[in-house]
């Protein structure tokens, strides 16, 4: 024991910047190290059989096809975990698909089930992040008369309020906290539902953070399992603010709101948050329902997924924001984030849109193949869209990608929406990241 102790205080220390660097370049070699045949078999899932569970060293991000909104389950290399919204709209039968696997829960409650299932298969015991991109009710919840109120009925259940009921939090980051009033209070049943809950959140001593544009440490590596090669989460975008790319810089592209009349002031969806996620060679884009629509040029400032975009890009994998509706991918954001996969999390008759999809699918816009995953596209939306929708990789289903430790490759696997089997209903080859 001595010994040893000597030996630790003798040893040269490392720098933590050049520890990262290090990790990062063997990050970078490690398919060259592996064989070819190896990597052949990075591959466990297999269609018709259960979505094999998280093993450490791996990066899986889970796109849930609830029917209601969206919901990203992210568990990373290390174990650490991430839920990205809980939506539970309250759209009708014509307009929105159904709530999967079906409507004997709210939609809430769904998602929070597939959490843990998720989690317990990977031998975790609850989220350590949850973040809410923006405060509408496909990202958070809705509420009507039936909505039942939470114990002690300081708030209703629903969204992201249910999976806190079933899966322990450890963080909950949301782009408003502590006061909610940028660019002005959202004045709904929704929104004041969700500061309720945040407000007993708070009350109870849980954890609540604002999101903090340029950061790559707020959503940070836990070390659930030792051994791992290292993530960055690095938070793009929120409330106008974008990460410059240098350190945790930021620049505001939202112009004083003094300056603006109030039918101008700043959008929901365009103070959403956006994030991007790199292990080795891969990347990730996600950013709520950020949209890049400038009133035809009369409010450039409007645009901030484009600016975020162009610095968060290339990307192996990314969600067309704001469902695919009209106002999302304009021609720059694609040519900035040139995805070998993107995921249209839809669950309503509008999503995606016609040009959203030919942008997508355009070799003029970036070059090579691509593949094009949504997670419910409805009946109506494919018949508007057949030319383009017959060309996507899947139209229904939980969208899981999947990347092999080292992160310089990756999949993606589709998995029945319709129970709580998971079994596997397409997989696609091994891509470079």
């Amino acid at each position: 024991m001595k010994r040893r102790e000597t030996a630790a205080a003798t040893s040269p220390r490392i720098d933590p910047q050049r520890r990262l660097a290090l990790q990062a370049t063997l990050a970078a070699a490690l398919p060259l190290l592996l064989p070819a045949r190896a990597l052949a078999q990075a591959v466990p899932d297999g269609a018709g059989a259960a979505l094999a569970p998280w093993q450490p060293g791996w990066l899986d991000i889970h796109h849930l096809a609830i029917g209601r909104g969206n919901a990203t389950l992210v568990i990373f290399p290390d174990g650490t975990s991430l839920l990205i919204d809980a939506g539970a709209a309250s759209g009708g039968a014509d307009v929105s698909a159904a709530t999967r696997p079906d409507a004997t829960r709210r939609a809430g409650e769904w998602v929070g089930r597939y959490v843990q299932r998720h989690l317990r298969g990977a031998h975790l015991a609850a989220l350590d992040y949850l973040l809410a991109t923006h405060l509408h009710p496909d990202h958070v919840g809705d509420v009507s008369a039936q909505t039942p109120a939470a114990p002690g009925g300081a708030y209703k259940l629903t969204g992201i309020a249910d999976v806190t009921q079933m899966v322990k939090v450890g963080t909950l980051i949301d782009r408003g906290f502590p006061h909610y009033d940028y660019p002005s209070v959202l004045i709904a049943p929704f929104a004041e539902n969700y500061r309720a809950f945040i407000k007993a959140r708070v009350a109870a001593g849980e954890r609540v953070e604002q999101f903090r544009v340029g950061s790559s440490g707020q959503i940070a590596a836990r070390g659930h399992r030792a051994g791992t090669l290292p993530f960055e989460v690095r938070n793009v975008a929120a409330n106008g603010k974008v990460w410059t790319g240098q350190g945790g810089a930021a620049t505001d592209h939202f112009p004083p709101l003094s300056s603006l009349p109030a039918a101008d002031l700043p959008t929901e969806n365009g103070c959403s948050t956006a994030i991007r996620i790199g292990y080795g060679k891969f990347g990730y884009f996600t950013g709520g329902d950020l949209t890049s629509y400038t009133d035809d040029g009369a409010l450039q400032w409007r645009d901030v997924l484009g600016p975020a975009a162009q610095v968060a890009g290339p990307v192996s994998v990314a969600t067309a924001d704001h469902h695919g509706m009209f106002d999302g991918l304009n021609g720059d954001v694609v040519r900035s984030l040139r995805p070998r996969a993107w995921v249209v999390q839809a669950w309503h008759l509008a999503h995606p849109d016609m040009l959203q999809m030919e942008r997508m699918l355009s070799e003029r816009l970036y070059p090579g193949a691509r593949d094009v995953f949504a997670t419910n596209l409805m009946p109506e939306n494919f018949l508007a869209n057949e030319r383009l929708a017959r060309r996507m990789a899947s139209r229904e289903g939980h969208v899981v990608v999947r990347v092999p430790p080292g992160g310089s490759h990756f999949y993606v696997a589709v998995t029945d929406h319709r129970d709580e089997a998971d079994r596997v209903k397409s997989v696609t080859p091994l891509y470079p990241a």
